[in-house]
């Protein structure tokens, strides 16, 4: 039985591997989220990229809340099943007149995990559209195999490698996933995709989670994830407590010591390191 999801949406993301709009919060709570993050933002907290780059849900209880919330796991529960963890969480923000953009790619890349059986929620803070930088998906591009990647290290891009694929993209078959406050999207690991520069006044504000199954393994050394629904029989992945408070002392060291694990595993094979990038 769906939990979330119509059969029409499970079918279309399974044909075209993606799903949008689905509608997770209220309007009301979102703007209060927001002003969580540009609190913090606006703190001195010397944490402030790593915060908001890697793994937010483990320094933040209400991020940590958005992840296990049922309105977002019952929709991946109806594509994955029952048994989730969430491997990562990141922010993806663009400020007014912004050239940060994100180039074409695959999320699949450099992750090394074993099974392309991951999806990605995309939840909007804030309005995301054409004017202010939407991500764009070419529908149906999940269904290849990996495709290859060059980095370009570009400051502008929003990636650790300004990977992109080195295939020509069909642009004209891209479709921009437009979303309302409070909605998300949710797409599969392989689908191309990517999003243009802001060229609006406005921020537009992001927030990506990354579900899998607890069937899927790491083939890169030592990883972690939280565990949001189910139970974990394969346990190959080490399981990472929930912050009853924010920036909890205790949960800064331990993000401090994933984080380093993880830019290893992303950055490996890459002609800088995560240092000589500046994108630590």
């Amino acid at each position: 039985m769906l939990k979330s999801l119509t059969q029409e949406q499970v079918e279309h993301f399974r044909k075209y591997g993606y799903v949008a709009p689905i509608r997770v919060m209220s309007e009301q709570i979102t703007l209060e989220l927001c002003k969580r993050l540009e609190d913090f933002e606006y703190s001195s907290s010397p944490l402030k990229k790593k915060a908001l780059n890697v793994k937010s849900h483990l320094l933040f209880s209400w991020l940590n809340e958005l992840v296990h919330s049922d309105k977002v796991v019952n929709a991946v529960d109806n594509l994955y099943g029952k048994n989730l963890l969430v491997w990562a969480s990141s922010f993806f923000i663009k400020n007014g007149n912004d050239p940060a953009y994100v180039s074409w790619h695959q999320d699949s890349t450099y992750w090394g995990l074993s099974k392309p059986d991951v999806v990605t929620a995309w939840v909007a803070l804030s309005e995301s559209n054409k004017s202010n930088g939407a991500m764009q998906v070419v529908p149906g591009m999940h269904l290849l195999d990996q495709i290859p990647h060059r980095d370009t290290f570009n400051e502008n891009n929003l990636f650790t490698r300004g990977q992109k694929v080195a295939v020509d993209v069909d642009e004209s078959q891209a479709v921009s996933l437009e979303l309302e406050p409070g909605e998300m999207s949710l797409h599969h690991v392989r689908i191309v995709h990517g999003s243009p520069p802001n060229t609006s006044p406005n921020r537009r504000i992001g927030y990506a989670i990354r579900y899998i199954p607890t069937y899927v393994r790491q083939l890169e050394g030592d990883d972690s994830a939280t565990l949001v629904r189910g139970v974990d029989t394969y346990k190959t992945f080490e399981h990472e407590p929930r912050p009853t408070q924010d920036l909890d002392p205790a949960f800064v060291a331990l993000h401090q010591q994933i984080g380093e694990r993880n830019l290893n595993i992303l950055y490996k094979g890459a002609a800088q390191t995560a240092a000589a990038s500046g994108r630590r």
